[in-house]
């Protein structure tokens, strides 16, 4: 069963919480990370990005960058930007934008639900990513992007989640964005003590984002393990910090690819090799449908699952995968699994969507129009993605299974600095 506890956040002021909040740092790149620090002062990227403060062409990963955050957050701290929770707490976390709300509680998770699998996963991770984080936790010696988890619901957590939200939430504020945050704080003895016991009655939590931030916190925790062989399990190293949301509110877009060359092949084999896995069920010119709004099944973004759309020169194409290669394996059912099976791999010589150069990912929160910018702008091909459901997520995961990487974007995005957990 889950174990969660509540713990001692430092935190921004109420009158600093909507300047210091920014998106996770892997969503930047660097030179719009560099904007972000430029435009507002007290940005979270300061700390999470650290190179931006640092000359240009400096390495980012180098001692420095992270010896800088670590500064960066004890003037944060000295200036009065971020202070420390008086007690242990638990908080609640609500984002609303595009029509949609989520609620999730803001707590501290095992390390050790992590390592027997109480905590399941559904991607791997690249090393390289995880030694960067692993140097930023434990220069700073604090947690400072929180692993975003889901849970199947539970009654008696939807009703303590009901209670605190009637409550004057800690902050209130939409950003730049659009998305409402209201944060409640949780420090009374009853509520808090429920949250625990609700969570001791959830079978399995699951990671929806932070695959990496999560790999990193626990290695650091079995390096400070190896470090006090006498640990007893209640330090905080043993603990990372997490917001968990019930599945159910959960909403995943799409995660779209644009493929920079065809290799081998031109347009008219493409579209032939396609076909003999899927049915081409439909053809529009692309500028039939520029400036209008995306919508299921308007020929460039899929109608159901086991559809994609292609966009190649100035055409998007429809295709239905065959009923012959529909799969009941939790992975090979995927439709970027399929699109990466019978399309990317056999056709366009991508064996490793991982680490291949020659694909990129885009975000469904961007539209198709960003892919049409793409591919107006000398990339070969894009595909728009059906989304990934949440219940195919748990599926795999549930199995012990990995997806491709890049299935699932979740939106609205948990904001970094409003939670930090000090080790």
């Amino acid at each position: 069963m889950a174990a969660i506890r509540p713990f001692r956040s430092l935190r921004p002021t109420v009158e600093t919480a909507a300047r210091v909040a920014a998106l996770p740092y892997d969503v930047y790149s660097f030179s719009e990370a560099k904007t972000e620090v430029l435009r507002e002062p007290l940005s979270f990227l300061r700390i999470d990005r650290a190179e931006t403060l640092l000359p240009e062409g400096t390495d980012p990963y180098c001692p420095a960058v992270y010896e800088t955050a670590r500064d960066e957050i004890a003037r944060f701290c000295r200036e009065g930007v971020l202070i420390t929770e008086e007690k242990p707490c638990y908080y609640l976390y609500e984002l609303t934008g595009m029509g949609h709300t989520q609620t999730g509680i803001v707590a501290l998770s095992s390390v050790d639900d992590y390592l027997d699998g109480t905590i399941r996963r559904h991607e791997n991770t690249r090393e390289e990513k995880e030694l960067d984080r692993i140097r930023h936790v434990d220069v700073t010696n604090m947690q400072t992007g929180p692993i975003f988890l889901a849970y199947r619901g539970k009654k008696d957590l939807e009703e303590i989640t009901e209670e605190i939200r009637r409550e004057k939430p800690l902050y209130d504020f939409v950003s730049s964005d659009g998305v409402r945050h209201r944060v409640f704080r949780v420090d009374g003895e009853e509520q808090t003590a429920r949250i625990t016991a609700g969570f001791a009655g959830v079978e399995r939590t699951y990671i929806a984002d932070g695959h990496h931030r999560a790999a990193s916190a626990v290695k650091v925790s079995l390096m400070r393990r190896k470090e006090h062989p006498d640990y007893t399990g209640e330090e905080e190293f043993n603990w990372f910090l997490s917001v968990i949301f019930p599945e159910e509110e959960l909403r995943i877009f799409p995660y779209n690819r644009v493929v920079t060359d065809l290799g081998s092949q031109n347009e008219e084999t493409l579209l032939n090799g396609i076909q003999k896995h899927y049915f081409l069920v439909g053809e529009k010119p692309a500028e039939e449908m520029r400036g209008k709004p995306d919508e299921p099944g308007d020929g460039r973004n899929p109608a159901d699952k086991g559809d994609f759309c292609l966009l190649l020169g100035d055409t998007w194409y429809t295709f239905r995968l065959r009923p012959e290669y529909v799969s009941r394996n939790p992975v090979k059912i995927l439709d970027v699994e399929t699109l990466q099976d019978y399309v990317l791999a056999p056709l366009l010589g991508i064996r490793d969507s991982r680490r291949d150069r020659r694909i990129r990912y885009v975000g469904g929160i961007y539209g198709t129009e960003e892919l049409v910018r793409q591919v107006n702008g000398g990339a070969a091909a894009a595909f728009s993605m059906y989304p990934t459901s949440m219940e195919e997520l748990l599926a795999v995961a549930d199995e012990g299974l990995l997806m491709p990487p890049k299935s699932t974007w979740f939106e609205p995005k948990l904001r970094s600095g409003l939670f930090i957990h000090r080790l």
